[in-house]
Protein backbone atom coordinates (compact mmCIF):
# COMPACT_ATOMS: atom_id res chain seq x y z
CA UNK A 1 0.00 0.00 0.00
CA UNK A 2 1.34 3.26 -1.23
CA UNK A 3 2.19 5.52 1.50
CA UNK A 4 1.92 9.28 0.31
CA UNK A 5 2.03 12.61 2.79
CA UNK A 6 0.33 15.75 0.93
CA UNK A 7 1.65 18.87 1.73
CA UNK A 8 0.08 21.95 0.89
CA UNK A 9 -0.14 25.10 2.31
CA UNK A 10 -4.27 25.25 2.50
CA UNK A 11 -7.42 22.73 2.35
CA UNK A 12 -10.70 22.68 2.75
CA UNK A 13 -12.66 22.72 4.65
CA UNK A 14 -10.27 24.59 7.02
CA UNK A 15 -9.19 26.98 4.60
CA UNK A 16 -9.34 27.60 1.15
CA UNK A 17 -8.60 30.76 -1.26
CA UNK A 18 -8.73 28.85 -4.57
CA UNK A 19 -8.95 25.49 -6.36
CA UNK A 20 -5.49 24.52 -4.14
CA UNK A 21 -7.72 24.42 -0.88
CA UNK A 22 -10.58 21.96 -3.05
CA UNK A 23 -8.11 19.89 -4.43
CA UNK A 24 -6.43 19.29 -0.99
CA UNK A 25 -9.55 18.12 0.18
CA UNK A 26 -10.48 16.07 -2.70
CA UNK A 27 -7.53 14.11 -4.00
CA UNK A 28 -6.41 12.52 -1.17
CA UNK A 29 -9.64 11.16 -0.14
CA UNK A 30 -9.76 9.43 -3.55
CA UNK A 31 -6.52 8.21 -3.00
CA UNK A 32 -7.39 6.75 0.20
CA UNK A 33 -10.76 5.32 -1.36
CA UNK A 34 -8.46 4.14 -3.98
CA UNK A 35 -6.22 1.80 -1.15
CA UNK A 36 -3.31 4.32 -0.61
CA UNK A 37 -2.98 5.65 2.85
CA UNK A 38 -2.70 9.55 3.01
CA UNK A 39 -2.08 11.96 5.64
CA UNK A 40 -2.30 15.81 5.11
CA UNK A 41 0.22 18.72 6.41
CA UNK A 42 -1.06 22.10 6.47
CA UNK A 43 -0.44 25.08 8.52
CA UNK A 44 -1.89 25.87 11.53
CA UNK A 45 -3.48 29.24 10.78
CA UNK A 46 -5.47 29.61 14.55
CA UNK A 47 -7.00 32.87 13.59
CA UNK A 48 -8.85 31.14 10.22
CA UNK A 49 -9.09 27.89 11.77
CA UNK A 50 -12.70 26.85 11.73
CA UNK A 51 -14.50 26.72 15.40
CA UNK A 52 -16.25 23.62 14.93
CA UNK A 53 -13.33 21.57 14.23
CA UNK A 54 -11.04 22.74 17.48
CA UNK A 55 -11.78 20.67 19.58
CA UNK A 56 -10.84 17.54 18.06
CA UNK A 57 -6.80 18.92 17.33
CA UNK A 58 -4.76 17.04 19.68
CA UNK A 59 -0.74 17.79 20.28
CA UNK A 60 1.70 14.80 18.69
CA UNK A 61 4.76 16.66 19.37
CA UNK A 62 6.94 19.75 19.00
CA UNK A 63 10.45 21.10 18.92
CA UNK A 64 12.70 23.69 17.45
CA UNK A 65 13.61 24.46 13.14
CA UNK A 66 16.81 26.29 12.82
CA UNK A 67 15.65 29.44 10.42
CA UNK A 68 19.11 31.29 9.49
CA UNK A 69 19.96 31.94 13.09
CA UNK A 70 16.88 31.48 14.77
CA UNK A 71 15.40 28.50 16.52
CA UNK A 72 11.83 28.37 15.60
CA UNK A 73 9.39 26.56 18.01
CA UNK A 74 7.24 24.33 15.83
CA UNK A 75 4.49 22.53 16.96
CA UNK A 76 2.68 19.39 15.33
CA UNK A 77 -0.99 18.80 16.17
CA UNK A 78 -3.08 16.21 14.47
CA UNK A 79 -6.79 15.33 13.77
CA UNK A 80 -8.83 12.98 11.81
CA UNK A 81 -11.65 14.03 9.81
CA UNK A 82 -14.20 12.34 7.52
CA UNK A 83 -11.34 9.46 7.49
CA UNK A 84 -8.05 11.61 6.56
CA UNK A 85 -5.34 12.31 9.37
CA UNK A 86 -3.73 15.80 9.45
CA UNK A 87 -1.01 17.00 10.40
CA UNK A 88 -1.16 20.85 11.62
CA UNK A 89 2.55 22.87 11.76
CA UNK A 90 1.98 25.10 14.64
CA UNK A 91 3.73 28.57 14.97
CA UNK A 92 2.03 31.61 15.45
CA UNK A 93 4.48 34.13 14.49
CA UNK A 94 4.02 33.00 10.36
CA UNK A 95 0.62 31.55 10.82
CA UNK A 96 -1.39 33.32 13.35
CA UNK A 97 -2.34 36.21 10.87
CA UNK A 98 -5.64 37.21 8.97
CA UNK A 99 -4.62 35.59 5.99
CA UNK A 100 -3.11 33.15 5.05
CA UNK A 101 -0.68 34.65 2.14
CA UNK A 102 0.17 38.35 0.65
CA UNK A 103 2.50 38.88 3.77
CA UNK A 104 6.03 40.65 3.17
CA UNK A 105 7.84 37.65 5.22
CA UNK A 106 5.81 34.80 3.25
CA UNK A 107 9.23 33.83 1.98
CA UNK A 108 10.54 32.81 5.59
CA UNK A 109 7.04 31.44 6.61
CA UNK A 110 6.72 28.93 3.92
CA UNK A 111 11.10 28.19 4.10
CA UNK A 112 9.79 27.05 7.65
CA UNK A 113 6.95 25.32 7.06
CA UNK A 114 9.01 23.44 4.19
CA UNK A 115 11.79 22.43 6.56
CA UNK A 116 9.22 21.64 9.49
CA UNK A 117 7.63 19.08 7.49
CA UNK A 118 11.08 17.73 6.86
CA UNK A 119 11.54 17.51 10.25
CA UNK A 120 8.25 16.24 11.51
CA UNK A 121 8.59 12.58 9.26
CA UNK A 122 10.55 11.35 11.74
CA UNK A 123 9.44 12.45 14.64
CA UNK A 124 5.81 11.13 14.11
CA UNK A 125 6.76 8.11 12.58
CA UNK A 126 5.16 8.89 8.71
CA UNK A 127 8.18 8.33 6.21
CA UNK A 128 5.93 8.15 3.27
CA UNK A 129 6.79 6.29 -0.01
CA UNK A 130 5.95 9.89 -1.69
CA UNK A 131 5.75 13.24 -0.81
CA UNK A 132 3.02 15.07 -2.76
CA UNK A 133 4.08 18.89 -2.71
CA UNK A 134 1.64 21.70 -4.17
CA UNK A 135 3.18 25.20 -5.64
CA UNK A 136 5.83 27.55 -4.40
CA UNK A 137 4.79 27.17 -0.91
CA UNK A 138 6.23 23.20 -0.63
CA UNK A 139 8.69 23.14 -4.02
CA UNK A 140 11.49 23.77 -2.23
CA UNK A 141 11.56 20.33 -0.03
CA UNK A 142 13.33 18.22 -3.00
CA UNK A 143 15.97 20.75 -2.76
CA UNK A 144 15.92 20.64 0.84
CA UNK A 145 16.06 16.84 0.72
CA UNK A 146 19.00 16.52 -1.26
CA UNK A 147 21.49 19.67 0.01
CA UNK A 148 19.88 19.69 3.29
CA UNK A 149 18.63 16.08 5.42
CA UNK A 150 20.59 14.01 3.00
CA UNK A 151 22.08 12.32 5.88
CA UNK A 152 18.63 11.34 7.17
CA UNK A 153 18.55 7.72 5.75
CA UNK A 154 14.74 6.91 6.24
CA UNK A 155 14.50 10.12 3.84
CA UNK A 156 16.42 8.70 1.11
CA UNK A 157 13.79 6.27 -0.59
CA UNK A 158 11.19 9.32 -0.17
CA UNK A 159 10.21 10.40 -3.83
CA UNK A 160 8.34 13.87 -5.01
CA UNK A 161 6.02 14.86 -6.65
CA UNK A 162 5.16 18.27 -7.44
CA UNK A 163 1.82 19.87 -9.23
CA UNK A 164 1.57 23.02 -10.14
CA UNK A 165 -1.64 24.74 -9.70
CA UNK A 166 -0.85 28.35 -11.38
CA UNK A 167 3.34 29.13 -12.84
CA UNK A 168 2.38 32.72 -11.93
CA UNK A 169 2.91 31.87 -8.61
CA UNK A 170 6.58 30.98 -8.08
CA UNK A 171 8.39 32.14 -4.47
CA UNK A 172 11.70 34.43 -6.02
CA UNK A 173 13.49 35.66 -3.30
CA UNK A 174 16.98 36.94 -2.69
CA UNK A 175 19.99 34.39 -2.54
CA UNK A 176 21.02 35.32 0.55
CA UNK A 177 17.55 33.05 1.79
CA UNK A 178 20.06 30.16 0.85
CA UNK A 179 22.35 30.94 4.24
CA UNK A 180 19.76 33.24 5.87
CA UNK A 181 16.55 30.95 5.79
CA UNK A 182 17.85 27.78 4.83
CA UNK A 183 21.48 27.36 6.16
CA UNK A 184 22.57 25.47 2.74
CA UNK A 185 25.55 25.95 0.37
CA UNK A 186 25.10 27.73 -2.70
CA UNK A 187 25.98 24.50 -4.95
CA UNK A 188 22.27 24.64 -6.52
CA UNK A 189 22.23 28.10 -7.41
CA UNK A 190 22.87 27.39 -11.04
CA UNK A 191 21.08 27.64 -14.09
CA UNK A 192 20.04 23.82 -13.79
CA UNK A 193 18.82 24.08 -10.49
CA UNK A 194 17.26 26.94 -8.40
CA UNK A 195 18.81 30.48 -9.83
CA UNK A 196 16.11 33.15 -11.71
CA UNK A 197 17.61 35.98 -13.09
CA UNK A 198 19.92 35.89 -9.84
CA UNK A 199 17.40 35.18 -7.84
CA UNK A 200 16.35 32.26 -5.88
CA UNK A 201 13.26 30.32 -7.37
CA UNK A 202 11.44 28.02 -5.28
CA UNK A 203 9.45 26.56 -7.60
CA UNK A 204 11.67 26.45 -10.92
CA UNK A 205 13.91 24.08 -7.74
CA UNK A 206 10.96 21.94 -7.09
CA UNK A 207 10.47 21.33 -11.21
CA UNK A 208 14.19 20.43 -11.05
CA UNK A 209 14.62 18.05 -8.33
CA UNK A 210 11.24 16.29 -7.91
CA UNK A 211 10.99 12.97 -9.08
CA UNK A 212 7.93 13.99 -11.18
CA UNK A 213 6.01 17.79 -12.28
CA UNK A 214 2.59 17.43 -12.58
CA UNK A 215 -0.09 20.33 -13.79
CA UNK A 216 -4.02 20.23 -13.14
CA UNK A 217 -5.00 19.84 -16.44
CA UNK A 218 -3.56 18.08 -19.75
CA UNK A 219 -3.83 21.38 -22.24
CA UNK A 220 -2.02 23.46 -19.59
CA UNK A 221 1.02 20.96 -18.97
CA UNK A 222 0.88 21.95 -23.08
CA UNK A 223 1.02 25.50 -22.59
CA UNK A 224 3.11 26.50 -20.21
CA UNK A 225 6.20 24.68 -21.82
CA UNK A 226 5.32 28.26 -24.79
CA UNK A 227 6.77 31.37 -23.92
CA UNK A 228 2.94 32.96 -24.14
CA UNK A 229 2.07 31.19 -21.31
CA UNK A 230 5.56 30.22 -19.59
CA UNK A 231 6.24 32.81 -17.47
CA UNK A 232 9.77 32.35 -18.03
CA UNK A 233 9.69 29.33 -17.01
CA UNK A 234 9.14 27.76 -20.38
CA UNK A 235 12.37 26.31 -21.13
CA UNK A 236 13.01 24.80 -17.75
CA UNK A 237 9.45 22.81 -18.43
CA UNK A 238 10.63 22.00 -21.88
CA UNK A 239 13.94 20.46 -20.30
CA UNK A 240 11.87 18.72 -17.52
CA UNK A 241 9.27 17.33 -20.27
CA UNK A 242 10.19 13.85 -19.65
CA UNK A 243 8.80 14.00 -16.16
CA UNK A 244 6.25 16.90 -16.57
CA UNK A 245 2.58 15.08 -17.19
CA UNK A 246 -0.94 16.89 -17.15
CA UNK A 247 -3.75 15.03 -15.00
CA UNK A 248 -7.19 16.69 -15.19
CA UNK A 249 -8.53 17.90 -11.73
CA UNK A 250 -12.15 16.88 -10.73
CA UNK A 251 -14.56 18.01 -7.85
CA UNK A 252 -16.45 16.14 -4.88
CA UNK A 253 -19.64 15.19 -6.83
CA UNK A 254 -20.97 13.89 -3.46
CA UNK A 255 -20.60 17.54 -2.23
CA UNK A 256 -21.45 19.24 -5.54
CA UNK A 257 -24.83 17.31 -6.62
CA UNK A 258 -28.19 18.94 -7.50
CA UNK A 259 -29.98 15.96 -6.17
CA UNK A 260 -29.02 16.27 -2.68
CA UNK A 261 -27.43 20.01 -2.17
CA UNK A 262 -29.03 21.12 1.01
CA UNK A 263 -28.34 25.20 0.13
CA UNK A 264 -31.28 24.66 -3.06
CA UNK A 265 -34.66 25.87 -2.59
CA UNK A 266 -35.19 23.03 -4.84
CA UNK A 267 -33.49 19.61 -5.73
CA UNK A 268 -33.22 18.56 -9.40
CA UNK A 269 -31.36 15.95 -11.46
CA UNK A 270 -30.41 15.53 -14.85
CA UNK A 271 -34.00 13.21 -16.17
CA UNK A 272 -35.81 15.74 -13.63
CA UNK A 273 -35.16 19.12 -14.45
CA UNK A 274 -38.06 21.33 -12.84
CA UNK A 275 -36.32 22.02 -9.79
CA UNK A 276 -34.06 24.42 -11.70
CA UNK A 277 -36.69 27.05 -12.49
CA UNK A 278 -37.19 27.47 -8.64
CA UNK A 279 -34.13 27.76 -8.19
CA UNK A 280 -33.60 30.70 -10.51
CA UNK A 281 -36.70 32.50 -9.24
CA UNK A 282 -35.13 32.20 -6.40
CA UNK A 283 -32.10 33.17 -7.10
CA UNK A 284 -33.14 36.36 -9.11
CA UNK A 285 -35.11 37.49 -5.71
CA UNK A 286 -32.29 36.99 -3.79
CA UNK A 287 -29.90 39.07 -6.19
CA UNK A 288 -32.78 41.59 -6.64
CA UNK A 289 -33.65 41.34 -10.31
CA UNK A 290 -36.57 40.88 -11.83
CA UNK A 291 -37.98 37.10 -12.07
CA UNK A 292 -38.15 36.44 -15.47
CA UNK A 293 -37.71 34.13 -18.43
CA UNK A 294 -34.61 35.47 -19.96
CA UNK A 295 -31.01 34.09 -20.23
CA UNK A 296 -29.35 34.28 -16.94
CA UNK A 297 -25.52 34.75 -17.05
CA UNK A 298 -23.44 34.34 -14.42
CA UNK A 299 -19.47 34.76 -12.79
CA UNK A 300 -18.65 32.86 -9.67
CA UNK A 301 -14.56 34.15 -9.59
CA UNK A 302 -12.14 36.47 -8.52
CA UNK A 303 -12.15 39.20 -10.43
CA UNK A 304 -8.80 39.83 -12.14
CA UNK A 305 -7.73 40.33 -15.22
CA UNK A 306 -6.43 36.64 -15.47
CA UNK A 307 -10.08 35.53 -14.81
CA UNK A 308 -10.62 37.80 -18.14
CA UNK A 309 -13.24 40.36 -16.37
CA UNK A 310 -11.67 43.02 -18.00
CA UNK A 311 -12.71 41.41 -21.53
CA UNK A 312 -16.30 40.79 -20.03
CA UNK A 313 -16.91 44.51 -18.76
CA UNK A 314 -15.88 45.97 -22.25
CA UNK A 315 -18.15 43.32 -23.51
CA UNK A 316 -21.44 44.35 -21.75
CA UNK A 317 -22.45 47.42 -22.31
CA UNK A 318 -23.55 46.99 -26.12
CA UNK A 319 -24.85 43.09 -25.19
CA UNK A 320 -27.26 44.67 -22.58
CA UNK A 321 -28.25 47.66 -24.68
CA UNK A 322 -29.31 44.88 -27.01
CA UNK A 323 -30.19 41.36 -25.55
CA UNK A 324 -33.18 40.58 -22.97
CA UNK A 325 -30.44 39.00 -20.08
CA UNK A 326 -29.16 39.24 -16.86
CA UNK A 327 -25.86 38.36 -15.65
CA UNK A 328 -24.98 38.28 -11.97
CA UNK A 329 -21.21 38.20 -11.03
CA UNK A 330 -19.99 36.88 -7.21
CA UNK A 331 -16.61 37.27 -6.30
CA UNK A 332 -13.83 40.22 -5.17
CA UNK A 333 -11.25 41.16 -6.45
CA UNK A 334 -9.20 44.06 -8.08
CA UNK A 335 -10.79 47.24 -6.89
CA UNK A 336 -11.64 48.71 -10.20
CA UNK A 337 -12.87 45.58 -11.48
CA UNK A 338 -15.15 45.57 -8.44
CA UNK A 339 -16.44 49.03 -8.99
CA UNK A 340 -16.78 48.80 -12.74
CA UNK A 341 -19.51 45.81 -11.76
CA UNK A 342 -21.04 47.94 -9.28
CA UNK A 343 -21.41 51.09 -12.04
CA UNK A 344 -22.69 48.31 -14.42
CA UNK A 345 -25.77 47.60 -11.46
CA UNK A 346 -25.93 50.96 -11.05
CA UNK A 347 -26.44 51.78 -14.37
CA UNK A 348 -28.76 48.69 -15.43
CA UNK A 349 -30.55 47.16 -12.24
CA UNK A 350 -32.64 45.50 -14.14
CA UNK A 351 -30.18 43.42 -15.75
CA UNK A 352 -26.87 43.40 -13.54
CA UNK A 353 -26.49 42.67 -9.99
CA UNK A 354 -22.92 42.46 -9.07
CA UNK A 355 -22.50 40.87 -5.56
CA UNK A 356 -19.50 41.43 -4.31
CA UNK A 357 -18.58 39.55 -1.65
CA UNK A 358 -17.38 35.82 -0.65
CA UNK A 359 -20.86 33.73 -0.55
CA UNK A 360 -20.31 29.54 -0.40
CA UNK A 361 -24.46 29.45 -0.40
CA UNK A 362 -25.18 31.70 -2.86
CA UNK A 363 -22.53 30.49 -5.09
CA UNK A 364 -24.38 27.07 -4.97
CA UNK A 365 -27.24 28.61 -5.74
CA UNK A 366 -25.60 30.48 -8.78
CA UNK A 367 -24.90 27.35 -10.29
CA UNK A 368 -28.18 25.58 -9.68
CA UNK A 369 -30.17 28.99 -10.57
CA UNK A 370 -28.43 30.65 -13.86
CA UNK A 371 -28.29 29.41 -17.58
CA UNK A 372 -24.49 30.23 -18.47
CA UNK A 373 -21.90 30.23 -16.54
CA UNK A 374 -19.34 32.77 -18.01
CA UNK A 375 -15.61 31.90 -17.53
CA UNK A 376 -13.60 34.15 -19.97
CA UNK A 377 -10.24 33.31 -18.36
CA UNK A 378 -7.01 34.74 -20.28
CA UNK A 379 -5.14 31.35 -18.78
CA UNK A 380 -6.82 28.84 -16.68
CA UNK A 381 -4.33 26.22 -15.11
CA UNK A 382 -7.59 23.94 -15.02
CA UNK A 383 -10.75 25.46 -13.02
CA UNK A 384 -13.31 23.88 -11.36
CA UNK A 385 -16.17 26.17 -11.18
CA UNK A 386 -16.97 25.20 -15.15
CA UNK A 387 -16.95 21.35 -13.89
CA UNK A 388 -19.45 22.47 -10.71
CA UNK A 389 -21.76 24.58 -13.21
CA UNK A 390 -22.00 21.64 -15.51
CA UNK A 391 -23.01 19.64 -12.84
CA UNK A 392 -25.93 21.67 -11.79
CA UNK A 393 -27.08 22.46 -15.78
CA UNK A 394 -25.38 25.38 -16.04
CA UNK A 395 -23.79 25.83 -19.54
CA UNK A 396 -20.29 27.67 -19.15
CA UNK A 397 -19.20 29.64 -21.66
CA UNK A 398 -15.18 29.95 -21.73
CA UNK A 399 -11.95 31.09 -23.23
CA UNK A 400 -10.32 27.61 -25.06
CA UNK A 401 -7.25 27.54 -23.02
CA UNK A 402 -6.02 25.12 -20.51
CA UNK A 403 -8.94 23.26 -18.07
CA UNK A 404 -11.25 25.19 -19.12
CA UNK A 405 -10.60 23.57 -23.41
CA UNK A 406 -10.33 19.96 -21.57
CA UNK A 407 -13.66 20.25 -19.70
CA UNK A 408 -15.85 22.03 -22.51
CA UNK A 409 -17.00 20.98 -25.53
CA UNK A 410 -18.50 23.80 -27.62
CA UNK A 411 -21.79 23.59 -28.58
CA UNK A 412 -22.30 22.47 -32.69
CA UNK A 413 -25.37 23.97 -33.97
CA UNK A 414 -25.52 20.63 -36.97
CA UNK A 415 -25.41 18.21 -34.70
CA UNK A 416 -26.10 19.18 -31.81
CA UNK A 417 -23.53 17.69 -29.76
CA UNK A 418 -21.80 20.25 -26.73
CA UNK A 419 -21.67 20.66 -23.01
CA UNK A 420 -20.82 24.41 -23.52
CA UNK A 421 -20.06 27.63 -25.54
CA UNK A 422 -16.36 28.15 -26.16
CA UNK A 423 -14.36 30.98 -28.27
CA UNK A 424 -10.41 31.03 -29.08
CA UNK A 425 -10.08 35.36 -29.74
CA UNK A 426 -9.42 36.71 -26.56
CA UNK A 427 -11.56 39.96 -27.30
CA UNK A 428 -14.46 41.76 -26.13
CA UNK A 429 -16.07 41.58 -29.46
CA UNK A 430 -15.64 37.91 -29.67
CA UNK A 431 -17.27 37.42 -26.32
CA UNK A 432 -20.22 39.67 -27.09
CA UNK A 433 -20.67 37.97 -30.02
CA UNK A 434 -20.83 34.30 -28.13
CA UNK A 435 -23.06 35.74 -25.42
CA UNK A 436 -25.06 36.56 -27.94
CA UNK A 437 -25.37 33.76 -29.58
CA UNK A 438 -25.95 31.93 -26.08
CA UNK A 439 -29.33 34.50 -25.66
CA UNK A 440 -29.98 33.03 -29.60
CA UNK A 441 -29.64 29.09 -28.68
CA UNK A 442 -31.90 29.92 -25.12
CA UNK A 443 -34.74 31.99 -26.95
CA UNK A 444 -34.90 29.86 -30.07
CA UNK A 445 -34.27 26.38 -29.68
CA UNK A 446 -35.29 25.14 -26.19
CA UNK A 447 -35.05 22.01 -27.52
CA UNK A 448 -31.57 22.20 -27.90
CA UNK A 449 -31.33 24.26 -25.12
CA UNK A 450 -32.59 21.33 -22.78
CA UNK A 451 -30.35 18.48 -24.27
CA UNK A 452 -27.05 20.51 -24.19
CA UNK A 453 -28.12 20.64 -20.61
CA UNK A 454 -28.39 17.22 -20.05
CA UNK A 455 -25.34 16.35 -22.32
CA UNK A 456 -23.34 18.36 -19.61
CA UNK A 457 -24.96 17.08 -16.46
CA UNK A 458 -23.91 13.76 -17.41
CA UNK A 459 -19.95 14.24 -17.86
CA UNK A 460 -17.96 12.90 -15.24
CA UNK A 461 -15.80 15.50 -13.36
CA UNK A 462 -15.22 12.85 -10.50
CA UNK A 463 -11.89 12.03 -9.06
CA UNK A 464 -11.87 8.02 -9.33
CA UNK A 465 -9.81 8.21 -12.96
CA UNK A 466 -7.69 10.88 -11.80
CA UNK A 467 -6.74 9.25 -8.50
CA UNK A 468 -5.96 6.19 -10.75
CA UNK A 469 -3.59 8.00 -12.55
CA UNK A 470 -2.02 9.40 -9.96
CA UNK A 471 -1.00 6.39 -8.26
CA UNK A 472 -0.19 4.74 -11.04
CA UNK A 473 2.77 7.66 -11.14
CA UNK A 474 3.53 6.94 -7.75
CA UNK A 475 4.19 3.39 -8.85
CA UNK A 476 6.39 4.59 -11.81
CA UNK A 477 8.57 6.84 -10.04
CA UNK A 478 8.95 4.51 -6.96
CA UNK A 479 10.11 1.74 -9.24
Amino acid sequence: MTKVLFAAAEAAPFYKTGGLGDVSLALPKALTAAGATVRIVLPYYEQLFPEQYRDQVADVTHFWVQVGDHAQYCGIKTLTLAGLQYYLIDNQDYFGREGLYGYWDDGERFAFFQMAICEMMERVAFIPDVLHLNDWHTAFIPVLLAEKYYWIEAYRAIKTVLTIHNLQFQGIYNPIVLDSLFRIGTQTFTDDGIAFYDQVNFLKGGINFANAVTTVSPSYAQEIQTVAFGERLDGVLRANQGKLQGILNGIDTTLYDPETDPALPANFSVKALAGRATDKAALQKQVGLPVADVPVFAVVSRLTKQKGMDVLLDSLNDFLMTQKAQLIVLGTGEPALEQAFKTYQAAYPKQVAAQIKFDVNLAQLIYAGSDCFVMPSAFEPCGLSQMMAMRYGSLPLVHLVGGLKDTVTPYNRFTGAGTGFGFDDFQPAVLRKMMTQVCQVYHDTPKAWRQLQQQAMRQDFGWTTSAGTYLQLYQDIMS
